[in-house]
């Protein structure tokens, strides 16, 4: 059947058989603009799974029987676990990314040294050798001290 089909489309016929096309007509505008939106759609869900994932495992309010239950549900429902997390959980998701951050600078700033003191102490010592005027040095403290 197969060998018909090849020896069709080497003679220029057309022919039902061997060729399945998701939308008809071919390749046009409009069916390139909906893979591309698909494509897209795809990638924002691969994406925010893996957001969502990360926060199930970051979280330490709930059990793993219930970090469990939403990983299943995600999974299951796609799109529409993916919209009931982030409604239910959207805020706490905030604060956890936040509190995340938060501890990753103290974290860099106790290993690299820095600290407010030690930049204004700096900044002191650049304005009384002159390289900085006093309104930079006003503007520089007051961004530190923030």
């Amino acid at each position: 059947m197969l060998g018909v089909a090849y020896e069709r489309a080497a003679k220029g016929q057309r022919t039902t058989q061997g060729g399945c096309h998701a939308l008809r007509g071919g390749f046009t505008f409009s069916n390139f603009l909906i893979d591309v939106l698909t494509i897209f759609a795809f990638v924002v869900w691969f994406w925010l799974v893996i957001a969502i994932f990360a926060d199930l495992f970051r979280r330490h309010d709930i059990s793993g029987w219930a970090k469990a239950l939403w990983i299943i549900a995600v999974i299951l429902t796609s799109y529409l676990g993916v919209i009931v997390y982030l409604i239910t959980q959207g805020r706490g998701m905030t604060e956890r990314n936040a509190q995340q951050a938060q501890a990753t600078r103290e974290e860099l700033r106790r290993v690299v040294g820095f600290s407010v003191a030690d930049e204004l102490g700096k900044l002191d010592q650049l304005r009384k050798a002159g390289s900085i005027t006093e309104g930079e040095f006003a503007r520089l403290r007051a961004r530190l001290v923030q």
